[in-house]
């Protein structure tokens, strides 16, 4: 079931880098990143720069800057001032009040080992479906609190039915929430924001009107829909990319500790170098080692390779002095 779209505002393209501290930045990253830049500014559009750090577990404040440098060092810039999530909550909390305020969210005590015992994981990625088990159970946090001496967090109420997502590259893919993930966590019990939430909320507050990212979160578009629906807030056009793999076909992973862009820079590794192998992954000839603005002239992101782009030994060993 899709409700009607809320119009995107008039003017220029505008998207965001979001960097997320909870490793090193690596080349798949740094593609799609610099695709995200081109596709702002071949159009004259607005770049914005935002630091995801709202996991307590496992953000490290040491890696705000690392990321930082990163993209400056790919020669990759923004507009307006760097948005820190963690260090103004006002905007999530707000949000977390509309929901209540308009019955789309409830308080849930629910732990993850209740949810586990109750619930089977979905087939695709493990993740547990959330059974419903205090769907009207609570009036509010408070009386969740009062009735069973437990912190509350918040769930997102999901109606029944699949979610439509329009994807530029991709084309039309529907989700049903409802029946794979259910109603979903917008706050922890612990009080941490949702990444769901924290970025629709800022997109929303940025103006944000293109979303161009990897496509392992294509479904996370789904719930963020919902949750824009739900605090009416307009839905941008979604650019989800083909993933960088290794050799074997293994996407790079900040886990699995793949060569970071900060190493790189410590090995005094030219950027243009990175920005030539990009480019030859997204089928432009500019030359080995372009510059970004070298990039721009007739760029157009709808004529990106659908085929994941390929790491080989051979192109790391070419980055490399």
């Amino acid at each position: 079931m899709e409700a009607p779209r809320t119009t995107l505002p008039d003017g220029p393209v505008v998207t965001r880098l979001a960097p997320s501290p909870t490793g090193l930045l690596h080349l798949g990253h740094a593609r799609s990143f610099t695709l995200a830049w081109l596709h702002a500014r071949a159009r004259g559009g607005r770049v914005v720069l935002r630091i995801e750090d709202l996991d307590r577990e496992r953000c490290k404040s040491e890696l705000v800057d690392t990321a930082r440098a990163d993209i400056e060092w790919l020669g990759l810039d923004w507009d307006g001032e760097v948005r820190v999530q963690s260090r103004d909550l006002a905007p999530y909390e707000r949000a977390c009040d509309a929901l209540l305020a308009r019955g789309e969210a409830y308080a849930c005590t629910c732990t993850r080992a209740e949810i586990a015992a109750l619930s089977a994981p979905h087939a695709d990625d493990g993740e547990q479906r959330y059974p419903g088990t205090c769907a009207g159970r609570f009036a509010s946090p408070a009386a969740a609190l009062r009735e069973t001496g437990r912190a509350s967090g918040l769930r997102l109420r999901v109606p029944p039915g699949s979610v439509l997502v329009r994807d530029e590259l991709r084309g039309e893919r529907s989700f049903d929430v409802a029946a794979e993930v259910g109603d979903f966590l917008v706050r922890r019990r612990d009080g941490a924001f949702a990444y769901q939430l924290a970025v629709v909320v800022d997109d929303g507050l940025d103006g944000v009107t293109d979303v161009v990212r990897g496509d392992d979160l294509f479904s996370s578009a789904a719930r963020q829909i919902l949750l824009q629906r739900a605090l009416g807030l307009p839905t941008p056009r979604y650019w989800h990319l083909p993933l960088v793999q290794d050799e074997h076909g293994a996407r790079l992973s900040k886990r699995r500790g793949d060569i970071g862009l900060a190493d790189l820079r410590r090995r005094g590794v030219d950027p243009r170098t990175v920005l030539g192998w990009i480019a030859r992954s997204a089928d432009l000839d500019r030359g080995p080692r372009p510059a970004p603005a070298d990039l721009l002239p007739g760029f157009n992101l709808r004529r990106l390779p659908q085929s994941p782009a390929r790491l080989s030994p051979a192109d790391l060993a070419a980055l490399l002095p």
